[in-house]
């Protein structure tokens, strides 16, 4: 089902830009060979529209298929609109200059964004490469402090309406009234959405007030926020995008943290303290408003949907563990759960009590395992789990991408290691950490 839902997810991709191109194509009378370089043209804007649709983050598609997902087709349409857009620009011809330059800033812009995106806000590069995770580092601290990729989704806006300006200054295509009226939908409806999503929407969002803000350990914090009113979207495992006002210290910048256990009311979030903005929440104020978009993510739903007869086995990284407290508070006494929590300092296993705690409420379903090491191993897992929890477990992995990446290397080579057979029916579930 799974599979499914991914596959008709990512046919939108095909399917949004059907419109706008079987009209033009029905009603243009260039070449052959000019009509489908334009066409090239018009699946790249369609791809850019819907990547901007895409980066609201629409709750109700998060849990149809899942932020990364979401995130995934995201940018491999940024990717391949460039693509198509550049073969465009190097084999058209146009006789207005104005529509020209705008061409051309256009796509040279939207290549400029795609390099920053690269390399800042997917992390999908840095994080593979140790110079480039030190030099994203150093430049975070020195020129970018601020929240990079909001600065970069309001630069593809003004991209998007030079290519828009660019189209309506081509003869080729203002001449027929109709393709333009659909052109100009298209554009307004997706700009709408964007615009309703980013100024309107958040005045209906989930709002609360802090009521707690304490460290738990040199690089961790626990942040509760009482709700003005119960939340009843929020399932265990369960993040959610918060800004915080009434704290210039801080910033209204929202961030995603994950909630630690199962109240609707009173969200609790345990923070890693990394990062420029995280490292500044230590100044807020108890009493302060937060804001709250979401909840986001998937694996209730996950859970759900596995045999309950097989074991679950969760892996937390630091405070990566924050997640998966909120699965245990309700899956620990209904499924066989084997949590292995990787800590850097004994120090830092800060909620030691608690896990006693749901571990002796079990009834001999829960098995706690807390290790002072960085990262998972080959003879951490030998040691803590049997060959029957390695071939059938849902493992879900929370932590820091490097580590989180790490432990998905190791876990698909012991799941396809001689012996273990049939294992890729049942991949390992991993989500990277919010911060």
């Amino acid at each position: 089902m799974s599979t499914l839902r991914t596959l008709a997810f990512w046919a939108v991709a095909v399917i949004f830009p059907l419109p706008l191109v079987l009209v033009y194509d029905a009603i243009a009378t260039e070449p052959v060979s000019l009509k489908q370089l334009v066409l090239f043209g018009l699946i790249a804007y369609c791809w850019w529209l819907l990547s901007i649709l895409l980066s609201v983050r629409p709750r109700w598609l998060d849990r149809f298929v899942g932020l990364p997902s979401i995130y995934g087709l995201h940018g491999m349409l940024g990717v391949l609109a460039i693509v198509l857009a550049y073969v465009h620009a190097e084999n058209s011809y146009t006789s207005n200059r104005l529509a020209r330059t705008l061409g051309d800033w256009g796509l040279y812009g939207a290549i400029a964004t795609l390099c920053l995106a690269v390399f800042f806000p997917s992390g999908w590069l840095v994080e593979r490469f140790r110079p480039f995770l030190a030099a994203k580092r150093f430049l975070e601290r020195r020129l970018f402090r601020h929240q990079l990729s909001v600065w970069l989704h309001r630069l593809n806006i003004v991209i998007l309406l030079m290519i828009w300006l660019h189209t309506h200054l081509l003869a080729r295509m203002n001449q027929y009234l109709v393709f333009m009226v659909l052109f100009d939908l298209y554009t307004v409806a997706v700009l709408g959405i964007y615009a309703w999503k980013k100024w309107v929407a958040p005045g209906n969002a989930v709002v609360g007030t802090v009521v707690a803000n304490h460290p738990l350990s040199e690089q961790s914090r626990r942040i509760v926020v009482a709700l003005d009113r119960e939340e009843s979207a929020v399932q265990p495992g369960d993040f959610c995008f918060v800004s915080f006002e009434g704290s210039s210290a801080v910033g209204r910048e929202a961030h995603p943290f994950s909630v630690t256990d199962d109240n609707r009311r009173v969200l609790t979030f345990t923070v890693r303290q990394h990062s420029d903005y995280t490292r500044k929440l230590g100044s807020l104020e108890v009493g302060s408003r937060a804001r709250l978009e979401g909840p986001f993510g998937r694996f209730d739903s996950l859970i759900a949907d596995h045999d309950d007869r097989k074991p679950v086995i969760l892996l937390g990284m630091g405070a990566g563990v924050s997640p998966l407290l909120s699965l245990l508070g309700a899956y620990r006494t209904t499924r066989d759960i084997h949590l292995i929590w990787l800590v850097g300092a004994p120090g830092d296993a800060y909620y030691r009590d608690l896990l006693t705690g749901y571990e002796a409420s079990s009834g001999g379903r829960l098995t706690v395992t807390i290790c002072v090491v960085p990262l998972l191993s080959r003879e951490l897992l030998a040691e803590e789990l049997t060959d029957e929890q390695i071939r059938a477990g849902a493992f879900f992995v929370v932590g820091p991408n490097p580590g989180v990446l790490v432990a998905q290397r190791l876990l698909r080579r012991q799941r396809s290691a001689p012996g273990s057979r049939g294992m890729s029916r049942s991949p390992p579930v991993a989500r990277r950490s919010p911060r």
